[in-house]
């Protein structure tokens, strides 16, 4: 949550201001996708900011992914809000 913390600072942003989160569940070192996942699941429960949860195999037949577009892809794709199924690599 430092991380978090400091990045939104660096940008001016709080965490008020954010309405929805998006992270990719993966694939991922076990430990680093638990962590985020953690993460994202408390600022939900504390702040009540929805998240979605997706990874780029989520998005096939996509030619080019750019992170900006993961909002409008997640719609099309109609990933759930909310919903965590996470991808661990070992």
């Amino acid at each position: 949550m430092v991380l978090v913390d400091n990045f939104l600072n660096s940008k001016n942003i709080k965490l008020s201001d954010i309405s929805e989160l998006y992270v990719n569940r993966g694939p991922g070192s076990f430990a680093g996708i638990r962590n985020s996942l953690s993460t994202i699941k408390a600022i939900h429960m504390v702040k009540k900011i929805d998240f979605y949860c997706y990874s780029f195999q989520d998005f096939k037949g996509e030619k080019s992914i750019k992170y900006e577009n993961i909002p409008n892809l997640c719609d099309k794709f109609e990933i759930k809000k909310n919903l965590i199924n996470p991808i661990y690599i070992s």
